[in-house]
C-alpha cells in the first residue's frame, strides 16, 4: 500500500511539474529565432486585405507596406524575401494569434499602446509608420473640417481604439453622433458605400486605402482633422529578446539606408564606400549583423532584396503608388518629419 501511495504521490508531482513546464514554456518560449531557421519560413501575420499595407491578388502574391516589412526580415535572417509566408488574420483575432504562435511576427496596421502591451503580452518594437484616426464623408456634404460632424451617422470597426477614440472626441467637442459598429472592416466599408452612414472614422492610411473599394472613390473627401496618435508598429512576444532584436534593427536598417543615401538600386555601390556609417551599415566594419545572430550583410540583404524606408513607403502608400498618401511625419527628421532610427553603431 505503501508503494504505491508513493508511486501515486510521485506520479503527481511529475504531473505538476509539467503542467508547470507547459505554463513556463507557454509565458517564457525564447527560440522564435531557432523555430524560424529550422522552419525555413518567417510566418507573418497580416491584415486580410488593406490596399497599399497588405492586400493578395488573385493569385494569391501579397503586396503592401506591411508585407515588405516582413520580407525584410526573411531577407535579414535567409538571405531570400520569399521565405515569409502570410497569415491573414481579423483585427479581433491577431493578438491571440501571435500569443499562440500561430504567426512569429505581426505586421499588420497594429497601434501601439500601453494596454495591448500589458494585457496581451506583447512588445512593439519600433514605429514603422506614424498615423493618426481621421474622417472621410461624401463630398457632397460640404464638410470641411471635424468640428462640424455633429449629429453625424458614423460607421466605426467595433472593439478597435477607433471605435474609443471617436467617443473621446465627440464628447471632448461637446458633440452628439449616432454609432453604427460592425466587427469587420470590409462590413463598416460597405455599410458606408450603401449610404447606411454619412462619416467613416479610421486611421488615415486605412482612409486613403479604402477610399479605393468604394463605388465612387472620387465622391469622398478625407478631412483634414488627426484626432488621435496612432503609432503603427510591428508586434511580437515578450520575453523573446533576441527575436525583438532583429525585428526592430531590421527597420532601423532600412531607415538608417534611407538618411545615408543607400538604395537598392546603389547597394554594390555602396560596399565600396568608406564612410564609416556606411561600412557599419553594410557590414564591413564592426560585428553588428553576428550580434544579432545573423550574417555581417544582414543589412545588405535587406536593402538589396525590399530597399530602404523611403522605397518601400513611395511604391506601396506614397508617389508611386494608387494611394499617394503624403510622407508627412513619416519623413525623415532631417526632412521636416519625426522618423528617426538610433545609428548602427
Amino acid at each position: 500500500m505503501r508503494t504505491f501511495r508513493g508511486g501515486l504521490l510521485i506520479g503527481l508531482a511529475i504531473a505538476v511539474l509539467v503542467a508547470a513546464a507547459a505554463v513556463t514554456y507557454e509565458l517564457y518560449d525564447t527560440r522564435t529565432l531557432k523555430r524560424t531557421v529550422r522552419r525555413g519560413e518567417v510566418y507573418c501575420g497580416v491584415n486580410k486585405g488593406l490596399p497599399g499595407f497588405s492586400i493578395p491578388d488573385d493569385k494569391g502574391n501579397w503586396t503592401g507596406f506591411d508585407v515588405d516589412f516582413c520580407r525584410a526580415v526573411a531577407a535579414a535572417i535567409f538571405d531570400d524575401p520569399s521565405k515569409a509566408k502570410f497569415v491573414p488574420l481579423d483585427a479581433n483575432e491577431r493578438f491571440k494569434e501571435l500569443q499562440s504562435r500561430k504567426v512569429d511576427i505581426l505586421s499588420r496596421n497594429s497601434t501601439w499602446d500601453m494596454s495591448r502591451e500589458q494585457n496581451f503580452d506583447l512588445y512593439f518594437p519600433a514605429v514603422a509608420y506614424y498615423d493618426g484616426q481621421g474622417f472621410m464623408v461624401p463630398r457632397s456634404r460640404n464638410v470641411d473640417s471635424a468640428l462640424s460632424l455633429d449629429n453625424s451617422k458614423v460607421c466605426v470597426q467595433a472593439a478597435t481604439t477607433t471605435e474609443l477614440n471617436l467617443a473621446d472626441y465627440f464628447r471632448a467637442n461637446n458633440m452628439k453622433y449616432e454609432e453604427v459598429k460592425f466587427p469587420q472592416l470590409d462590413q463598416v466599408l460597405k455599410a458606408y458605400d450603401e449610404g447606411k452612414c454619412d462619416t467613416f472614422t479610421a486611421d488615415v492610411s486605412q482612409l486613403y486605402a479604402l477610399r479605393l473599394n468604394l463605388s465612387k472613390p472620387n465622391d469622398q473627401v478625407i478631412l483634414p482633422d488627426v484626432i488621435s496618435k496612432e503609432p503603427l508598429a510591428p508586434v511580437v512576444r515578450q520575453r523573446d529578446d533576441d527575436w525583438m532584436m532583429i525585428v526592430k534593427w531590421t527597420l532601423y536598417a532600412m531607415v538608417n539606408a534611407e538618411e545615408l543615401g543607400v538604395t537598392s538600386k546603389n547597394i554594390d555601390e555602396a560596399l565600396k564606400s568608406k564612410k564609416p556609417d556606411v561600412m557599419r551599415l553594410v557590414g564591413n566594419e564592426g560585428s553588428y549583423g553576428e550580434d544579432l545572430g545573423l550574417s555581417k550583410d544582414w543589412a545588405v540583404r535587406i536593402i538589396r532584396h525590399v530597399g530602404n524606408y523611403g522605397e518601400v513607403y513611395d511604391r506601396n502608400v506614397g508617389e508611386e503608388s494608387k494611394l499617394h498618401i503624403p510622407r508627412g511625419m513619416n519623413q525623415l527628421w532631417n526632412a521636416g518629419g519625426i522618423m528617426y532610427a538610433p545609428p548602427i553603431r
